[in-house]
């Protein structure tokens, strides 16, 4: 069986049971950067990566995909629960609930449960360049946080957390920097991949860069939301409000007095039309 049997095989074993499963327990309107699209394009880079090592005879683990696949759809749904650093270990649980659920042996799937539990692990204490089931979830999470779909989804999680609006640039940018880094260095051997992904880490780096520049001078809170900082009071406006992100982008006359509101929105949308 070739990788992408195997990786037919997992999704018609798993992929509808895993979605439904997630789908009845997350609530989507209350954080929706970490729904079940997140989980959706996290097995879409999974996938793109296992490929990628296959090409290269760097892994011959056909079985893998199955428990991939598990990790990649239930790794964040402990924010249900927990949106802080404990969501792993409610994934985890979460996860050991969708096991016992379908009969499947809790034992053999210990790799996946720690996978799950310790996948936003961004201090990155383990070598660089190590490949396992974690590595592949980490990275292939990590790669939805670039690009204008991270700039989103970061802003919501950071500012849920109650992080002030004036630190959390600081601290996205420091946080997606080590992220890069480990992808950069984990994947250095397949450089056009490397350098397609800098192009999305830099956009959202580019845009907190600006974003740090803005946000001592500006005034939330006021009718017309502008620039850098008018993304992300549209982003906490869309939280409050639990209003869909694509409700936005498909209404943006609301912002069309802003250059940089729209950039951002066009290039939402164009992201998660892919």
């Amino acid at each position: 069986m070739n990788l992408t049997v195997s990786i037919e095989s997992a999704e018609l074993q798993f992929k509808q049971i895993l979605e439904e499963f997630f789908i009845s327990v997350y609530d989507e309107k209350s954080l929706s950067s970490h729904g079940i699209d997140h989980h959706r394009r996290v097995w879409s880079y999974a996938k793109e990566l296992c490929s990628l090592l296959a090409e290269r005879n760097m892994s011959d683990d056909l079985t893998s995909p199955f428990k991939l696949i598990i990790a990649c759809y239930l790794h964040d749904i402990g924010m249900s629960v927990d949106r802080g650093i404990r969501h792993g270990h409610h994934s985890r649980e979460i996860c050991t609930r969708f096991l016992e659920k379908n009969n499947l042996k809790i034992s053999d799937f210990d790799d996946v449960l720690q996978a799950i539990e310790n996948h936003d692990n961004k201090e990155y204490i383990t070598s660089a360049g190590k490949l396992n089931l974690l590595t592949i979830l980490s990275v292939a999470d990590d790669l939805d946080a670039f690009g204008f779909t991270g700039i989103y989804r970061y802003s919501e999680i950071y500012i849920t957390r109650g992080i002030k609006p004036e630190k959390i640039g600081h601290l996205i940018r420091e946080n997606a920097g080590k992220r890069f880094d480990n992808f950069a260095k984990t994947f250095g051997f397949a450089d056009e991949l490397v350098q397609k992904h800098k192009k999305r880490y830099e956009i959202l780096d580019n845009f907190f860069n600006e974003y740090n520049d803005q946000v001592n001078s500006y005034q939330f809170g006021g009718p017309h939301p502008s620039g850098y900082c008018g993304v992300v009071e549209v982003i906490l406006e869309l939280h409050n409000n639990k209003t869909g992100i694509k409700d936005i982008y498909q209404k943006p006359k609301k912002y069309l007095h802003d250059p940089v509101i729209c950039w951002f929105l066009d290039g939402l949308a164009s992201e998660l039309s892919e």
